[in-house]
């Protein structure tokens, strides 16, 4: 007897669930080419012409150094200081009931709809050293506004939304009973939070992390206000960028764009790993 299912035993053609498989894949990879991948390849091919000679001056010159620092290490700064706090309102919102909870809700959402250049005028204004923040710094001799520490106060604005939009739908899929049932077994909060909550919500704490990341990274608009724009101190490379496209430098211009996104890209693909073994940690658990 045929080992094939009644339906083509009989000349039924099986069909998907959901019809229209290649049509929707043609139009993703079609748009994904269009959007990304096409002007990525060209991002690459005009950077090329510097040759290696020129990436080589590139990746040694003191400024591009310094700009690629300031710009990686204050993104990574502001987004490690967004886990923990981004974390905390994620909780706070799901797990309790306040006066203003909605109200609170909104105002997470504020900085994706505020231009960045608004955003970047009013922190410039808050912290610098006459504002109403930045003043009580400057008792202390702390300096906000036009440094390094500027900038990352200007990322964790933006990029506070990413960390509490990725957590919070994971917490609100805990249920309140495994932590009731982990309490009923012996475990204290913080083992309870440790052991039960954290494994789970791990994946999308990485994933909050790599978007806070990778936006702040690149971040133009609200930076350019309050870091002041010092060569080797608190220039950006962004501002790089744009200072070598006034100066005609295209090929120097995309060179740097390059860099940028082939460090992007490696950071985002090791969190991605992180993030699968994690997964497959927490399932085998």
């Amino acid at each position: 007897m045929s080992s094939k299912p009644l339906t083509e035993a009989i000349g039924f053609r099986r069909h998907s669930v959901i019809p229209g498989f290649g049509l929707s894949f043609g139009v993703t990879v079609t748009w994904l080419t269009l959007i990304i991948l096409i002007p990525l390849a060209g991002l690459v091919l005009h950077s090329a012409s510097i040759g290696f000679s020129g990436y080589g001056e590139l990746l040694t010159d003191e400024r591009t150094l310094n700009a690629l620092k300031i710009s990686f290490g204050t993104a990574l700064v502001a987004a490690l200081i967004n886990v923990v706090f981004g974390v905390t309102i994620a909780w706070v919102l799901v797990r309790y009931r306040f006066p203003g909870k909605r109200l609170v809700d909104a105002i997470v959402d504020l900085p994706f709809a505020l231009p960045t250049a608004v955003a970047g005028i009013s922190l410039a204004a808050l912290y610098a050293k006459n504002g109403w923040v930045g003043q009580f710094f400057q008792w202390f001799g702390i300096k906000i506004a036009f440094s390094p520490a500027g900038i990352v106060v200007a990322l964790i604005f933006i990029g506070l939304p990413f960390v509490v939009r990725t957590v919070q739908p994971v917490i609100e899929e805990i249920d309140r009973e495994v932590e009731e049932a982990a309490a009923t077994l012996g475990a204290s909060r913080l083992q309870s939070i440790t052991r039960v909550i954290l494994p789970s919500l791990t994946p999308a704490i990485l994933t909050g992390f790599a978007l806070a990341f990778a936006r702040g990274a690149g971040e133009y608009g609200s930076v350019i206000f309050i870091a002041g724009n010092i060569p080797y101190v608190s220039e950006i490379a962004p501002l790089l960028i744009i200072i070598k496209l006034e100066e005609f430098n295209y090929a120097g211009a995309t060179a740097i764009a390059t860099v940028m996104l082939a460090v992007s890209f490696l950071m985002l693909f090791v969190i991605n790993l992180i993030q699968a073994w994690t997964r497959r940690y927490v399932n085998a658990s």
